[in-house]
């Protein structure tokens, strides 16, 4: 658990592939300007870290609603889901589709609608040209970004990377700038243009976001930004994802 900011706290959690590998997974508690709170992607937190997650929200009764933001983050819905079963569960229609069971609100993340009516709070971002849900379930390029308007931090999921070295290793070895996710060119649209959009999609979050201090990336690790570092960082990604949009631009035009 850290506090990243006076209402914004980010849960790191385990996630093994096989059993053996520990790629990481997290969850955001935002507090609302009403002192209720919001949860940001679903984890089943335990041990201190549980404790203190009931113990800020009343056993789970503060939260008004847990929004799942990448369609193949779904593992940990229901855990969520008990910690908070009063709250609305939001996530993306493969969510309701991959966990039938789970009382999903009819509102669908992905949506702008269902955006605004967190817009006091959050800000949102999907991004342009990729397909949110592709055939193939292991790219995993697209997600809803979400930024906390109060304290600019951003929680993303597989969009954009932090490569962090495990373990020790994280205290000596530094971690990487802003990286989008390597499967962007296969999710992209079979379409002319997908690739523009996506180009013109990140420039525009790069100035948009410019002032965000610290990016909360799933999988890896919290990075905190030097001035100007996210408008930098996110042209750079953008720039090495360039050889990839040449080839969709061949293809489809």
């Amino acid at each position: 658990m850290q506090q990243l900011a006076t209402d914004f706290i980010n849960f790191r959690g385990k996630f093994r592939i096989g059993g053996l590998i520990d790629v990481g997974t997290q969850m955001s508690l935002i507090r609302r300007a009403n002192g209720r709170y919001l949860l940001i992607d679903s984890y089943g937190v335990e041990g201190e870290d549980r404790g203190a997650l009931l113990g800020l929200t009343d056993n789970g009764a503060k939260i008004d609603a847990i929004l799942n933001v990448h369609p193949f983050h779904t593992l940990h819905c229901e855990f969520a889901h008990r910690i908070a079963p009063d709250a609305r569960l939001l996530g993306t229609k493969r969510h309701r589709e991959n966990a039938p069971s789970l009382p999903w609100d009819d509102a669908l993340i992905e949506d702008a609608a269902t955006q605004a009516e967190f817009a006091e709070e959050l800000e949102f971002s999907v991004p342009a040209g990729l397909e949110l849900v592709p055939d193939n379930d292991r790219v995993h390029a697209a997600s809803v970004l979400v930024r906390h308007r109060e304290s600019r931090i951003v929680h993303v999921d597989d969009t954009i990377n932090v490569l962090a070295a495990p373990g020790v290793l994280k205290s000596v070895v530094p971690q990487s700038r802003l990286k989008f996710h390597p499967t962007v060119p296969s999710a992209l649209e079979k379409r002319a243009g997908a690739a523009d959009a996506f180009a013109a999609w990140a420039r525009d979050l790069a100035e948009k976001w410019a002032d965000t201090p610290t990016v909360c990336a799933a999988h890896s690790a919290v990075r905190r930004l030097p001035h100007g570092g996210w408008r930098d960082e996110i042209l750079d990604a953008l720039a090495d994802t360039e050889k990839a949009l040449s080839k969709h631009r061949g293809t489809y035009g």
